[in-house]
């Protein structure tokens, strides 16, 4: 057991040994409570045990002896603040013993109340406060959490006895049992710890606090506690502090109560005192939910409205020291209000953005810590419809929240009937096993995208966020048969034509049509997100398929588009069809002809992307995908394509397989694919050149960015590059204007990272495409890795998914080394990421600390992402966020 200068820390009196600044040591409980004390408000008395003492209590299983020594003289103090004494029959020091940790774990760690009463003590308790009913409901209530947490008896064998005691007396409510009842509780609930554990309940008060510390410090290693650790990310090291806190007493009658409140409204950030309180109770009361509690404001009015001034003058008090809205737990006795907790208040996306705005502009904080204050990737909640937290729903399963937001709609299973539907005015819900390109057009159609497999950033995920869709994906409890038209999901059947709620928020999906509510975006908003561009360096666009994305894009606050997928113009109406003749072309006249149908409908989307981003930079990635995604994979729509280009169906099915790959996604696609047929290489960039020319016709600005994909090799690059070059040549001279461009490659492969100057000899830009940069670095399929990857980061294999976070320790590096070598030969290279990370904001600091130009990601992520960028800045510049320590 490791030495330490001291174990424990009292508070109480107007003062206190420690301070907020000390919560790695007194845990935020502790260290608010010092805080408080040192503020002058009135705090119960107490003393905290070091978190520090946990994890070594654990590993060693024992508490050194100076710690016995130290509580021994602490308890001391405590009594004599308290003017009551442990263990004394006439006048007994009760305590509760409250876990808390450094990082606030709410309802994670165990709590124990009225410890020190025995059936000695209970009877000082009875004569000092004249009330049988709260000494002997005080009494139950401490022997029933001691069992529950010390004996780990859990709460259901207490509950059993309580629940049978009021259903003989016919009440509802646990203060509505008489004093005998409650006193003959107290027996049974002892005789249940004697009976399941084999031991007596301690009748030693001292007996009873070390069992209770050990106890809490035990709560660390519970599963529910490590879970919340692991999704919150909070180290497993920390370990809890112990607060032994002098009772205060909410249920000695109608003039006490306890509750929980907030400086300010969290779901909307209003300015206003709100919370819930009870009369006549304990705060477990509260927080186990055994009765329904009052707002707060009713105390106002009648005779507890000087409860509520004093609360409201503490509250006042805490916010402006803390410069921070604070989440309370109080508790009056007889009309005297006692603060047993402040910690920085949990708030919605919409909330935190006008709670930092307000601040600024009461002077409480400055607009640097203003755009410090919003966690980025809560402003995801702040643009989708969201399921109303009242409204009654019925989960029938879950899976990865991979879009936010929520959407009502029938279920579907087919793409085409998506569109169908669709157009005749209905909501549907689009639900696959997964998603591909073919899809797409049912993408488009549904309000909300569901599949069985697939992860954070497959197929269906990627679509979905880009264009502002719901989605949940990887739903491994459902079992779906698109033949039968219905899915099964833990003992449930959902059908065709059947009414979801998908919630892309939490990955929730709900029976029938829940309630939704739609954030309110206005002048905070606004105000925020301008403080943020003005202190950001890293420019932010958006990916954007179409003229409406690129809107969206703007909307939110793009300066380009850093990725435009052409890919996804093929799916639409004839022209799949076309592109399949391409495909299945037998020379190079049959393609170049296909291609002639698709030229123009391809200068009529890029014109559309041009005006809608004009003047900002359009970055279009030449075609990337295998071409057997374009084809027919069902007989019956081989059939069709056979009898429109004039084949036999066999002919057909037989050149169909042979285009088939084994590893798609390392194959032909991509630059290889203009490489063996230069003629897709050169429609594309005739079509992108007439599209800049027109619109540039058209008094309109246009920057064109044509993005090779898939480059390993410089070779590869140099001779696109030259088809591109060329085609824009004769464009110019046939258009009789030129228009600004460059010609850059996506690196998303190892081996152009590692040989990047060598590339930026052709390149006038790179973009990071993440997502396979990451695929290829790991030797992961990202749409099989959802089956293992949420394993390894439960196991702390990988401490996040590098689909999701970009993994700065091995991608990273070769990001970095592909920026140090690029500039090396081009030393204005641009460079941009263009992968689902650009709108993380772990990721988008990492592009910032880089040395990068930009970032593009989705449209509904873009102000994310300029929100993360102004943080790096800030980060950067030694500006830190100066809220006091609380939590």
């Amino acid at each position: 057991m490791p030495a330490l200068e001291r174990w424990v820390y009292s508070f109480g009196g107007g003062r206190a040994d420690g301070s907020a600044a000390m919560r790695d040591i007194l845990g935020g409980k502790g260290a608010g409570l010092a805080e408080m004390a040192n503020l002058g408000l009135p705090v119960p008395p107490g003393f905290t045990i070091s978190a520090k003492l946990c994890i070594a209590y654990l590993e060693h299983g024992t508490f050194p002896d100076e710690l016995r020594e130290e509580v021994d003289r602490h308890l001391k103090l405590l009594e004599r603040t308290s003017k009551k004494r442990f263990g004394d029959a006439g006048n007994p020091l009760l305590v509760s013993v409250r876990s808390g940790a450094a990082v606030s774990m709410p309802g994670m760690m165990e709590t124990i109340l009225n410890l020190g009463l025995t059936d000695e003590t209970v009877q000082g308790l009875l004569a000092g406060s004249n009330n049988p009913r709260f000494a002997y409901d005080s009494y139950r209530r401490f022997v029933q959490m001691y069992g529950d947490v010390v004996f780990d008896l859990g709460k259901g064998p207490f509950d059993e006895v309580l629940e049978e005691y009021k259903r003989r007396r016919k009440v509802e409510r646990d203060i509505d049992l008489p004093p005998d009842d409650l006193k003959a509780l107290v027996r049974e609930f002892k005789a249940i710890i004697q009976a399941k554990s084999g031991l007596p309940f301690p009748e030693d008060p001292v007996a009873q606090l070390w069992g209770a510390i050990a106890a809490v410090f035990k709560s660390w290693r519970t599963r529910r506690a490590a879970d919340y650790r692991r999704v919150n990310g909070i180290p497993d090291d920390l370990g809890t502090a112990v607060n032994v806190v002098a009772m205060v007493y909410g249920n000695m009658g109608d003039d006490s109560g306890t509750g929980v409140a907030f400086t300010r409204d969290c779901r909307s950030g209003e300015p206003d005192l709100n919370g819930d309180v009870l009369t006549n109770a304990q705060g477990e009361d509260v927080v186990s939910g055994a009765r329904t509690p009052e707002p707060i404001g009713k105390l106002k009015r009648g005779k507890l409205a000087k409860v509520y001034q004093d609360l409201e003058r503490m509250a006042a008090k805490l916010e402006r020291h803390f410069r921070d809205v604070q989440d309370i737990e109080f508790t009056f006795e007889r009309g005297r209000v006692f603060m047993l907790q402040t910690r920085r208040a949990q708030r919605t996306g919409l909330a935190a953005v006008r709670i930092a705005v307000d601040m600024v502009a009461e002077g409480l904080i400055t607009e640097d810590e203003a755009v410090q204050r919003v966690p980025p990737q809560d402003l995801d909640q702040v643009f989708h419809p969201m399921v109303d937290p009242r409204s009654p729903v019925t989960l029938v399963a879950k899976g990865l929240p991979a879009s936010p937001g929520a959407a009502v709609g029938e279920v579907v299973f087919d793409a085409d009937e998506a569109e169908a539907l669709a157009k005749r005015g209905r909501n549907v819900i689009l639900v696959r096993p997964e998603t591909s390109p073919e899809d797409f057009h049912g993408i488009v159609a549904a309000r909300a995208v569901l599949t069985a497999r697939g992860g954070m950033t497959s197929h269906a995920a990627i679509v979905a966020r880009g264009m502002g869709k719901t989605c949940v994906v990887g739903a491994k409890d459902i079992e779906v048969d698109p033949q039968q038209g219905r899915f099964r999901a833990n003992g449930r059947v959902v059908k065709k034509g059947q009414v979801l709620t998908v919630d892309g928020t939490t990955g929730r999906i709900l029976l029938g049509a829940a309630k939704l509510v739609q954030p309110k975006l206005g002048a905070h908003y606004a105000k925020l997100m301008s403080w943020a561009d003005q202190r950001r360096r890293l420019g932010v666009r958006a990916n954007a398929d179409t003229p409406a994305d690129a809107k969206r894009g703007r909307a939110f606050g793009a300066e380009g588009i850093g990725l435009c997928r052409t890919e996804h113009m093929f799916f639409e109406g004839d022209r799949i069809t076309a592109m399949r003749e391409m495909i299945v072309a037998p020379d190079e006249a049959g393609r170049r002809r296909a291609l002639a149908q698709l030229l123009p409908m391809q200068r009529a989307d890029f014109e559309g992307l041009f005006e809608a981003m004009s003047p900002y930079p359009v970055t279009i990635r030449l075609l990337d995908p295998p071409l057997h995604e374009f084809l027919p994979h069902t007989r019956e729509e081989v059939a069709t394509l056979a009898r429109a280009m004039k084949l036999p169906a066999v002919r057909l099915e037989r050149l169909v397989a042979s285009l088939v790959e084994a590893n798609p996604m390392l194959g032909h696609r991509g630059c290889r694919l203009g490489i063996t047929y230069p003629e897709i290489t050169e429609m594309q960039a005739r079509a992108i050149f007439e599209a800049a020319c027109r619109v540039v016709s058209r008094g309109q600005k246009v920057t064109v960015e044509v993005m090779i994909p898939l480059v390993a090799l410089v070779e590869e690059l140099r001779r696109q590059t030259e088809i591109v070059r060329r085609v824009a040549r004769e464009v110019f001279q046939a258009e009789g204007r030129a228009v600004p461009y460059l010609v850059g490659t996506m690196i998303e492969l190892p081996r152009a990272a590692l040989t990047a100057d060598e590339i930026a000899r052709d390149a006038e830009f790179f973009s990071f495409g993440t997502n396979d940069l990451t695929q290829t670095t790991f030797g992961l399929s990202r749409d099989d890795a959802g089956r293992f990857l949420p394993f390894y980061v439960e196991h702390g294999i990988l401490k996040d998914d590098p689909f999701q976070v970009l993994d700065q320790e091995g991608v990273g590096k070769l990001m970095t080394l592909a920026v140090r070598l690029g500039r090396s030969t081009r030393s204005d290279l641009k460079i941009g990421i263009c992968g689902e990370h650009g709108g993380e904001p772990a990721s988008v600091k990492f592009c910032h600390h880089a040395g990068m130009n930009y970032v593009s990601c989705s449209p509904f992520r873009v102000p994310i992402a300029r929100l993360a960028a102004a943080q790096a800045a800030l980060e950067e510049q030694g500006v830190i966020n100066r809220t006091r320590a609380t939590v």
